[in-house]
């Protein structure tokens, strides 16, 4: 059981759509503990194993805000050596964490190799909760959640990397065009490319 406290977004005219809104989740302080636990081990094993691709920043270990701004910078410098235009489109993913699907952690978690036992008990590790949801002094019934992460647990970075990890791969099997970047940052896609025309680039831009 946890509590799922919603919080307005700062510096915003209206309040009159759910988007505007962070619905953060309250877990027990143990629960939290053992959640911290799994998600270090998790994601040691998934980078050691290359499981996750270099692409994908912020929310791992050694993959910071600062190393998207090298990423970008690069990036930027790689078009210039070239005597060519760099342009980026970055787009959100809203309401990410809630829409994860139950059912796809366990087949990802197979073909990363782990255990059936794990990726078992991944499964039933997300089934059966319930949360009720806490607004100023409103308290909702307590109700099932069937579908999703808890936005605030321990477990969401490393699940919502391993969600997209197969995107990456699946993408480098594919023919891209030529100097095109993508990049997973948290919740957000950074598509990159490099031409000799900023209107060009748009016309081919990769998203997946």
């Amino acid at each position: 059981m946890s509590t799922t406290v919603v919080i307005s977004k700062p510096n915003k005219n209206t309040f009159d759509f759910p988007k505007l809104y962070y619905p953060i989740v309250l877990l027990n302080i143990i629960g939290k503990l053992f959640e911290k636990i799994i998600g270090e081990h998790l994601q040691f094993h998934m980078i050691s194993n290359n499981f996750i691709h270099p692409s994908q920043l912020r929310g791992l270990k050694q993959r910071s805000t600062t190393d998207a701004g090298v990423t970008l910078t690069h990036i930027i410098r790689l078009g210039w050596v070239k005597n060519l235009s760099t342009s980026t489109l970055v787009f959100n993913i809203a309401q990410f964490f809630p829409s994860l699907n139950h059912q796809l952690l366990p087949l990802i978690l197979n073909k990363a190799d782990l255990d059936h036992k794990i990726s078992m008990f991944f499964k039933n590790y997300l089934v059966g909760r319930k949360t009720k949801y806490l607004w100023n002094n409103f308290i909702s019934p307590s109700f099932n959640i069937n579908i999703g992460v808890g936005q605030g647990s321990a477990l969401s970075p490393i699940f919502s990397a391993l969600y997209v990890s197969p995107i990456f791969f699946i993408r480098k099997l594919l023919k891209n065009p030529k100097n095109s970047y993508f990049h997973y940052f948290f919740c957000r896609w950074w598509t990159f490319h490099i031409s000799k025309q900023i209107h060009n680039a748009f016309k081919c831009k990769p998203f997946l």
